[in-house]
């Protein structure tokens, strides 16, 4: 993604004329944001960031033709540079992991407060994610594949370019680990699940972050997600 020295241009996918023209009026009043237009359809959508740069694209999943995942899947192969913040009424937790799965940077509600949407926009820029609170461990089994969705990303590909490159370079107690975490589980019952100390667990955290590149425990498992290192098929699991 270009560095962003002036406003965040956003677009606007969602085909509620009243939702947006709000969306439109709140956004406008913050910047270091720019609203460049608005897509009542997906493929307006795809064809507008084909001519326009754009940083931001806010995508309903409920649109006419091809929905809001299609978009998002369509967008990251075309433009990976433009960061998908999903913003809609479900709250599915298999709705959220196929978004995910198909690239999606941020997931928020339509009902979130206003500088919750502002902020999403504002960390995707800075690559990082946003998800609904208490909805991500939901979304896996014990066994880190996601529940009532496809093992592996839209279309069935596997991950490529850096995405494949970075398979692997957890090792398998990191990936545990990350595994344990977005499960929810406490680093306490981390420590006694996997027979190691507390600190031990913090120390592959740590690690973990750092080989990620991320700031978080909740943005660490979006990427491993994203990368296909948890959550799907990996090297030498079926």
């Amino acid at each position: 993604m270009r560095p962003v020295t002036g406003p965040i241009r956003v677009l606007i996918v969602d085909d509620h004329r009243l939702f947006t023209q709000a969306l439109e009026l709140l956004l406008r009043g913050e910047d270091d944001i720019q609203v460049l237009g608005a897509a009542e359809t997906g493929e307006e959508a795809i064809e507008f960031c084909r001519r326009t740069p754009v940083d931001v694209a806010l995508v309903d999943i409920d649109l006419p033709g091809m929905d809001g995942i299609a978009v998002t899947s369509r967008l990251q192969e075309a433009h990976p540079e433009i960061r998908v913040v999903v913003i809609t009424a479900y709250q599915q937790p298999d709705v959220i992991a196929r978004a995910v799965r198909a690239g999606a940077s941020g997931y928020i509600m339509k009902t979130d407060a206003a500088d919750t949407l502002v902020s999403a926009i504002r960390f995707a820029v800075a690559g990082k994610m946003v998800l609904p609170a208490g909805r991500l461990a939901p979304t896996m089994s014990p066994s880190g594949r996601w529940l009532q969705s496809e093992p592996t990303p839209p279309g069935g590909r596997q991950p490529s370019g850096e995405a494949g490159r970075r398979q692997g370079m957890l090792s398998d107690r990191e990936t545990e680990i990350l595994e344990a975490i977005s499960e929810g589980v406490s680093t306490t019952d981390m420590a006694a699940r996997l027979a190691i100390s507390e600190g031990t667990v913090r120390s592959h955290v740590k690690s973990i972050l750092s080989k990620l590149e991320v700031h978080s425990k909740a943005e660490a498992v979006m990427k491993g997600v994203r990368l296909g290192l948890i959550g799907g098929a990996r090297p030498g699991v079926g």
